[in-house]
């Protein structure tokens, strides 16, 4: 039997390259290692998105940049050929911020100082490497800059009324007077870029970033009046150098991905934003490697209503309905009842709940569960598949 194991992370506990390790490790224990099983692992364009592009043939490189804080950081990127995948939270994550608690809950130090600025220069090393098409994975971010971090790693000058050059962060933004492009990288000309995000938010506004994410890194309200208006302030003068394109990129769906970096790479980059989970199941080649499979198995950490819409492993079920490869689905827990399950496309769901209840024991020891659920679904592949069966009906787990 042919087995394509194409999962996302179970978040909290292993990376994507992980399940598939210790889910084949299982399948070939219950199989006596008569499989031939196919890794490839995905993501939705948010973190995990560097891991499936090494795990698809990209070479894994490194850049030491400027993190959200100010502080250097050590962030991968991934080059195929003139491809490039960048995961901007490597750079600029909020994951990369020290935490201090607020009301009693975790916040970022300073949200409206945070920059994307060691996003700018991971795509400027991506330039370096010969890439002329990059992919930015967005999502985690710590910024709430409008992107304007990434393009001054680029080469543009934000200016105040004295000509002397902003701070970084949003909050500064506000003091934005003129923008000086003489020294923009000029490779950017001959440069695609995909911008990877299933956020749909404008920049501004009661459903912008500021608005809807600012509170996430940290942001009190009164934080996220002062960076909208700040934003605002931005939009306005980026106008005035590169034309009203500037104000339609504004409202443009995405532009408030990544604290606005999806507007930044919208209206100045020329950025095509395109759903992550197609992104990334293009450049893992998925529908050409399910050619010959009998079984598809995907997943993720929590597998609910939100997975419904658009989440990783819609995206693998949908490219193998497209060839007629059934599918069942491995999760830490899931929410799902079976006609949800079965209007997803899945055969089957295989939960880490079912074998052990206590969530904390699934989530500390996921390797282990997922190596006996392995197991499992191989007698259940035995059980369920007579000698002379040749059909993929006969194939369910």
């Amino acid at each position: 039997m042919r087995i394509v194991i194409a999962p996302d992370k179970f978040k909290g506990s292993l990376s994507a390259p992980e399940v598939c390790s210790h889910l084949e490790k299982g399948l070939q224990r219950g199989a006596g290692g008569n499989l031939d099983v196919v890794r490839i692992p995905v993501a939705d364009g948010g973190e995990g998105t560097l891991d499936a592009a090494v795990g698809s043939g990209f070479i894994r490189r490194t850049a030491t940049v400027t993190g959200p804080t100010g502080q250097p950081v050590e962030a991968d990127y991934a080059v195929r050929g003139h491809e490039a995948v960048i995961e901007m939270a490597t750079a600029s994550g909020l994951a990369l911020v020290p935490n201090v608690r607020k009301g009693g809950r975790p916040v970022s130090a300073d949200a409206s100082a945070a920059t994307s600025l060691g996003t700018g220069q991971l795509i400027r090393a991506a330039l370096d490497a010969g890439c002329r098409r990059i992919v930015l994975g967005v999502g985690g971010s710590a910024n709430t800059d409008g992107g304007a971090g990434l393009l001054q790693a680029l080469g543009a000058r934000f200016l105040d009324s004295r000509n002397n050059e902003l701070p970084p962060g949003g909050a500064a933004l506000a003091n934005l007077h003129s923008i000086d492009f003489t020294d923009f990288e000029p490779r950017l000309v001959d440069t695609r870029f995909v911008l990877a995000s299933d956020v749909d938010n404008p920049l501004l506004g009661a459903q912008g970033a500021a608005a809807v994410f600012g509170p996430q890194k940290g942001a009190t309200q009164q934080d996220v009046g002062m960076l909208d208006a700040a934003l605002a302030r931005f939009v306005e003068v980026l106008a005035r150098e590169i034309g009203f394109r500037a104000v339609k990129a504004a409202e443009a769906p995405g532009a408030g991905a990544a604290g606005g970096v999806g507007y930044a790479a919208i209206a100045v980059l020329a950025a095509t934003r395109r759903p992550g989970i197609d992104v990334v199941l293009e450049f893992t080649g998925l529908a050409d490697r399910l050619a010959g499979a009998d079984l598809v198995i995907t997943g993720e950490g929590s597998l609910d209503e939100q997975s419904l819409l658009g989440k990783t492993p819609m995206g693998v079920a949908r490219a193998a309905a497209a060839q007629g490869v059934p599918v069942v689905a491995v999760c830490g827990r899931t929410t799902l009842d079976p006609e949800q399950a079965a209007a997803a496309g899945f055969e089957d769901i295989h939960a880490l709940t079912a074998l052990e209840t206590d969530v904390n024991r699934c989530i500390a020891e996921a390797g282990p569960l997922l190596e006996q659920l392995g197991t499992q679904m191989s007698a259940g592949l035995a059980a369920n598949r007579p000698a002379a069966a040749s059909t993929k009906e006969d194939l369910r787990v």
